[in-house]
């Protein structure tokens, strides 16, 4: 059965709005502005080469559909993100010439727990702030894994909304990376 891993890039305030800079957002690009180093590299590397399928809301899967098909690297990361299938819950977008791409639409938690037992290794969930929240009010997140920046944004969209109920993590692993105060935080969805 699959894991449904969160990863984000997140400020300390909790913002995980435009870490790159190429959405609309006034405060975006906040993310390239502290060294991350390389094991916050490899981190990234390795939790992407080890997924069996990525999930994208559809405005995160517009951002990386317009940016990853022309790129490449030496390490396979690119090819690894191009390659493997991918889905994208919306009900509106029409464009999935990404290469691999399937739609979900209906009713998500139905068909995103139907994807969970089709997949053995980990689904891999970027951005998509919508997306998320939903699918942590839904109990469908295994793990969520945060790479908090030293910043604090004061608005954006943040990685936890309004929820009917508490959630409960567990932290399973913390540690900094780069020089300047960046940390992974890894977190398993507590059980009650």
């Amino acid at each position: 059965m699959g894991e449904l891993v969160v990863t984000e890039f997140i400020t300390l305030d909790g913002v995980i709005e435009d870490p790159g800079g190429s959405e609309t957002f006034d405060r975006g690009g906040w993310a390239f502005q502290f060294e991350r180093g390389e094991d916050g590299d490899k981190f990234k590397l390795d939790e992407t080469l080890n997924a069996e399928v990525m999930l994208l809301g559809r405005v995160t899967y517009e951002g990386f559909a317009a940016a990853w098909p022309s790129r490449t690297d030496e390490v396979g990361f690119a090819d690894k993100m191009n390659t493997m299938p991918k889905y994208v819950v919306s009900s509106t977008l029409q464009d999935l010439s990404w290469e691999n791409t399937t739609r979900i639409e209906g009713d998500v938690a139905e068909e995103l727990a139907k994807l969970k037992e089709q997949v053995a290794g980990d689904i891999l969930v970027h951005g998509s702030a919508t997306l998320v929240q939903s699918l942590i009010e839904h109990d469908l997140v295994d793990e969520l894994r945060l790479m908090v920046f030293p910043t604090a944004l004061g608005t954006g969209k943040r990685l936890f909304g309004d929820s009917e109920s508490p959630k409960a993590f567990r932290l399973v692993e913390s540690r900094p990376v780069g020089n300047d105060g960046v940390v992974i935080l890894r977190y398993e969805q507590a059980t009650p």
